[in-house]
């Protein structure tokens, strides 16, 4: 049997009305420039404890490292390591410290595989937790700066050359 497509009605193209900006707008409403002055002035507001938290961060890093060293390169010492470095990964830049969060993600990636962290060179590890230190000691916010970035890239290759 063979189909047949009529040449009266070849075909029809039903426009669907796009109900999704009516259901969004109406729940949430638009959204109000004052709410954002607002959060970002809290933020602000918050902004002088960020050196306390940011030196908190780093040394719950600190502690992590040396349990490593302590205890040796378990998994769960490593683990441990591999959260605190997660930690500033994400908070880095919130505490105005991009490069930060760059170093954090690059000691994340060398320690991210659960199966082959054990492997991983201490020295390099090392390398990026004083690399952190560094830019807080120094006040190296960005890769921008020259010595932050020589820094960041440096230690990015390396952990490339180990194939993880």
């Amino acid at each position: 049997m063979e189909a047949r497509v009529s040449q009266q009605n070849p075909g029809q193209l039903i426009q669907v009305p796009n109900t999704l900006r009516l259901k969004v707008g109406g729940r949430f409403g638009a959204i109000d420039p004052s709410a954002i002055a607002k959060a970002e002035a809290a933020l602000k507001s918050l902004s002088g404890n960020f050196a306390q938290w940011l030196q908190d961060e780093v040394s719950k890093l600190e502690q992590a490292r040396q349990r490593v060293r302590a205890e040796g390169s378990t998994p769960e010492t490593l683990e441990s390591l591999y959260l605190r470095a997660h930690d500033l990964k994400g908070l880095g830049a919130t505490y105005e410290f991009p490069l930060i969060t760059r170093i954090a993600a690059s000691l994340c990636k060398l320690i991210d595989d659960k199966e082959k962290r054990t492997g991983a060179s201490m020295a390099l590890i090392d390398a990026h937790i004083d690399g952190i230190k560094a830019a807080i000691r120094d006040d190296i916010k960005t890769d921008d700066h020259p010595v932050g970035k020589v820094l960041v890239t440096e230690l990015e290759r390396r952990v490339t050359e180990t194939g993880v």
